[in-house]
C-alpha cells in the first residue's frame, strides 16, 4: 500500500472552514463487486487532525465495504453558499463509548431509535488524507453578476476557485 499524503494544519483549517456548516455528507465505500456506493450520512465537526465521526451500526453494509476496502470518499455540498468539498482517507469502525456518548446528540435517534446503548452503535472513523473544493466568494450574488456579464460581453465566469491538498507525489 502506498503512503498516504499528510495535511498540513493550513490546509485542515481551510477544508473543516468550509464544512462547517454542512449537515449532510455523502460517504462513499466500495462493494466488493468493485462498484462504488454513495450515502448521506450526518456529519460533526473535523477533529483538528482532519479525522471526521459519523455514527453507524456495526453490522451495515457500509462497515462490511469499510473492512473489505477502508479507503473512502467524503463529499459536502453546501449549493446555497457556492461550497462544495470532497475529501478521501482511511475509514474504520471505533467502538468507543466514551467518544459515542461524547458526540451523541438525542436528533440521532431518527436513525439509532434504541439510542447510544444500543449494542449495534458504533463509530466510523475516517481519517482525512487529501481533499478539494470549489467555492464562489460573494455566492450568489456574484454568480448572477458573472452570468450577466458574461452574457453582455461573452467573458467566461472566473469568480470561482479551486484548491487540491494532499495529491500523491
Amino acid at each position: 500500500m502506498q503512503a498516504q499524503p499528510t495535511l498540513n494544519a493550513m490546509e485542515l483549517d481551510k477544508l473543516r472552514d468550509k464544512i462547517k456548516d454542512i449537515r449532510i455528507a455523502m460517504l462513499t465505500t466500495q462493494e466488493p463487486d468493485g462498484n462504488f456506493h454513495t450515502r448521506p450520512m450526518a456529519t460533526h465537526e473535523m477533529d483538528p487532525d482532519g479525522t471526521m465521526w459519523f455514527f453507524t451500526y456495526d453490522n451495515s453494509h457500509k462497515v462490511d465495504e469499510v473492512r473489505q476496502n477502508n479507503h473512502v470518499s467524503v463529499a459536502f455540498s453546501d449549493p446555497g453558499n457556492e461550497v462544495y468539498v470532497v475529501t478521501t482517507g482511511l475509514a474504520e469502525v471505533v467502538r468507543d463509548k466514551a467518544k459515542i456518548d461524547e458526540l451523541w446528540s438525542d436528533l440521532l435517534k431518527t436513525w439509532f431509535p434504541n439510542g447510544k446503548d444500543d449494542p449495534h452503535v458504533a463509530l466510523m472513523k475516517v481519517t482525512t488524507h487529501a481533499g478539494e473544493y470549489w467555492d464562489r466568494p460573494g455566492g450568489t450574488m456574484v454568480k448572477l453578476f458573472e452570468m450577466a456579464k458574461g452574457a453582455i460581453t461573452g467573458d467566461s465566469d472566473k469568480s470561482g476557485r479551486n484548491e487540491k491538498f494532499g495529491e500523491k507525489p
